[in-house]
């Protein structure tokens, strides 16, 4: 009779073979980190690593993948190295590891829908999954046919191959020995630096190539508010603020409409300046508040949420606060137009802007009767969008057009041009700086910095790693000005 069961020794090679394709992957991809990045400047070679190591998780997860996303999880992934090909930079990066978590967690954890959970995902892949590299390298080792006792020695043997090469980079003797062991070529270009270089890259690396997730049951819902809470927020307490808060935002808002928009003369001790300087900030601290106001006093479900007098004030209210933003932009503008802009200038632009988005979303949830969940996905979509356009943005160009062109030597008003201000932003402000009367001049001293950013721009892109589309149009920008110079 013929026996159905198979050996043991032929079911073993397809049971090791997903283990060793994973190291041997990981271990791929930690070199070519090392190859990228490592001395290196960074630019395009983030985009490269990244596809490389998408590709890599798609092959080493096939099995689990969900296949109906793929394409969906691509163009996500796509869009979000497009900020990178244009420029590297903090935000530019920070798109490149959302995005790769997220088409991680959608592809291969079908389970987590919520918002809730896919942020637990992210959580889990960046903070927690790293550590998980030695447990999972005692884990593979743990084969049939192999003994368990081996996995005890992983963790020695690797530490002990770690204080070896540390031995070797301090120790000539050990060095030396290693060389007559045919080993010191490797030992070399080996340091306690790239050590940790390559631990780091390794662990970075290997939850991508083995996906696993922790899937939690969602805690009992709390509720929301206490006895307390409930009594200092009831109808009478919110129908009574809301009166009081609209009389004083009342107020605020005529103000505004006779010294802001009606241009009426403030009063001879204040300028325009000091009234948009020290009034926007304030102001927006006030409509984050009254925002937080709203979002607890009218919770969904709530009886203030169902009365018909405290809805118009409510409507009422955010219209005032929302024109505080507005106001609070004119503040920020009218101050720029004398004392030009900066990075922190334009952050509070974009700032003041998304807080008048979420008042707007504020009223749209009450209107609706959606849940604060929705409102709060709402908002994140707008602050994921937002951050994405700042990604593709120039800022440290627009910045530095926008001073050049309204400074006293150019328009003939507001304030001189702060020359070191634009030079601490970087080479993207030299066409900037090339129309500025004080290079046309020319000022020796500008003219060496000038210079001098020029040669930190050209060694910086040196190596194709470092390639970017801004750093591109700025090089062709620079070669025009080298030709037209040498004709």
């Amino acid at each position: 009779m013929t026996n159905l069961a198979q050996p043991e020794s032929a079911i073993a090679p397809a049971r090791i073979t997903i283990p060793v394709i994973r190291i041997a992957v990981a271990i791929g991809l930690t070199a070519l980190a090392d190859w990228l990045f490592y001395n290196e400047q960074a630019g395009i070679s983030i985009v490269v690593f990244a596809i490389v190591l998408a590709g890599g998780s798609f092959v080493t997860n096939y099995a689990t993948l969900d296949r109906r996303r793929l394409l969906v999880g691509g163009l996500i992934l796509i869009a979000g190295l497009v900020p990178a090909v244009e420029d590297l930079n903090a935000l530019s990066l920070g798109f490149v590891l959302l995005v790769l978590g997220v088409a991680a967690a959608m592809l291969s954890n079908a389970g987590f829908d919520s918002l809730a959970d896919r942020a637990r995902a992210l959580r889990e892949l960046y903070l927690f999954a790293p550590f998980r590299l030695i447990r999972d390298a005692i884990t593979a080792l743990d084969l049939p046919g192999i003994s368990s006792g081996i996995a005890v020695w992983v963790v020695p043997v690797l530490m002990s191959c770690v204080f070896l090469l540390l031995f070797a980079s301090a120790n000539p003797l050990i060095e030396k020995w290693l060389s007559a062991a045919n080993l010191a070529k490797l030992t070399s270009n080996l340091s306690l630096p790239r050590i940790l270089f390559w631990l780091l890259a390794l662990s970075l690396v290997w939850p991508f190539v083995h996906l696993r997730w922790h899937r939690t049951r969602a805690s009992a819902a709390k509720p929301a508010l206490t006895v307390g809470a409930t009594q200092l927020l009831s109808t009478e307490t919110v129908l009574r603020s809301l009166i009081l808060f609209d009389l004083l935002f009342a107020v605020q808002t005529g103000l505004d409409v006779v010294y802001l928009w009606g241009n009426v003369a403030l009063p001879a001790d204040i300028t325009y300046a000091s009234y948009a300087h020290r009034g926007a900030y304030p102001l927006i601290v006030t409509a984050l508040l009254a925002a937080g106001f709203v979002l607890v006093a009218m919770r969904p479900g709530g009886p203030a949420e169902q009365s018909n007098v405290i809805r118009p004030l409510v409507y009422l209210w955010v219209a005032q606060n929302v024109m505080l933003v507005i106001s609070s932009i004119l503040r920020l503008d009218l101050y720029v137009q004398t004392y030009l802009l900066t990075t922190w200038r334009i952050a509070a632009f974009i700032w003041m802007l998304l807080v008048a988005t979420g008042l707007v979303l504020i009223v749209a949830r009450i209107a609706l009767q959606r849940s604060n969940g929705w409102l709060i996905r709402l908002n994140l979509i707008a602050v994921m969008l937002t951050l994405y356009a700042c990604s593709l943005t120039n800022f440290a160009a627009i910045i530095a057009d926008y001073n050049v062109s309204h400074s006293s030597e150019v328009s003939g008003k507001g304030v001189q041009l702060d020359m070191n201000y634009l030079f601490g932003l970087g080479p993207q402000v030299l066409p900037a700086i090339d129309r500025s009367p004080s290079i046309r001049a020319p000022e020796p001293t500008l003219v060496c910095r000038r210079n001098s950013l020029v040669d930190r721009f050209q060694l910086e892109t040196t190596s194709w790693r470092a390639w970017g589309l801004r750093n591109w149009r700025l090089k062709r920008y620079l070669d025009g000005q080298e030709k037209r110079a040498a004709g």
